[in-house]
């Protein structure tokens, strides 16, 4: 089957550089719902058979102009939010996003033990959001699921067998952004493309602070290193 991973339009938090992750978050800006806007187009020749997003409002808004152009339900999984982050929740300050991303990418080259400051550690976010792809992807042809930066390239970083952790680290995945897979949650996944740009293209692309969720690793922390 076929699984597409779509990060969600961009959001106020995005423009600032934060680390936005509480429930149940901001909306889109004006930007994210025309990067959302364009999603049916991007997808035209995609036979998509069901619609998922996170608990986060952001998923659901930029999901929403998808699933009324095919006539599916917008259905929320309670798995498939962004990585908490804890005490560091609401910081754009260089040391906060690093201790972020190095605990993050850290779960993708297989530590699953790193604590996020004040929130859980890799095995909690797997378990969760293995279950929900699982769940999404059983019996169906092509899925489109609406999650976000950290998590879908964490997530592919451990779940592809065609993907490092050092890609998914220095590779960028704008809002809406889409990865492609094929697979499954038995047999394991393959990845097809990483379209890090906006479904719509660079014209859609936002002028905001680095973000965190979507940056390459290095040129959010300034060069100070890659993924591990």
């Amino acid at each position: 089957m076929r699984l597409f991973l779509i990060r969600h339009g961009q959001t106020p938090g995005n423009v600032l550089g934060q680390l936005d992750t509480a429930h149940p978050g901001p909306g889109l800006t004006d930007l994210g719902s025309r990067q959302a806007a364009v999603l049916p187009d991007a997808l035209r020749h995609e036979p998509i058979d069901a619609i998922f997003a996170s608990t986060l409002v952001r998923t659901q808004l930029t999901a929403l102009p998808l699933a009324e152009d095919r006539g599916l339900e917008v259905q929320v999984s309670g798995g498939l939010h962004e990585i908490e982050a804890g005490s560091l929740e609401g910081r754009s300050d260089r040391a906060s996003i690093h201790s972020y991303l190095r605990t993050v990418f850290a779960w993708g080259a297989g530590d699953l033990g790193a604590v996020m400051p004040g929130a859980s550690d890799g095995h909690a976010f797997f378990s969760r959001f293995d279950a929900d792809i699982e769940a999404a992807t059983a019996g169906t042809d092509a899925v489109a699921v609406f999650s976000h930066g950290a998590a879908i390239r964490v997530w592919t970083a451990a779940r592809a067998q065609n993907v490092t952790s050092v890609f998914a680290g220095t590779t960028e995945l704008a809002n809406t952004g889409m990865v492609e897979l094929t697979g499954s949650a038995t047999d394991g996944w393959t990845l097809v493309s990483w379209a890090g740009l906006p479904a719509g293209g660079s014209p859609l692309l936002g002028v905001s602070a680095d973000d965190p969720m979507g940056e390459a690793l290095g040129q959010v922390l300034g060069g100070t290193g890659g993924a591990s």
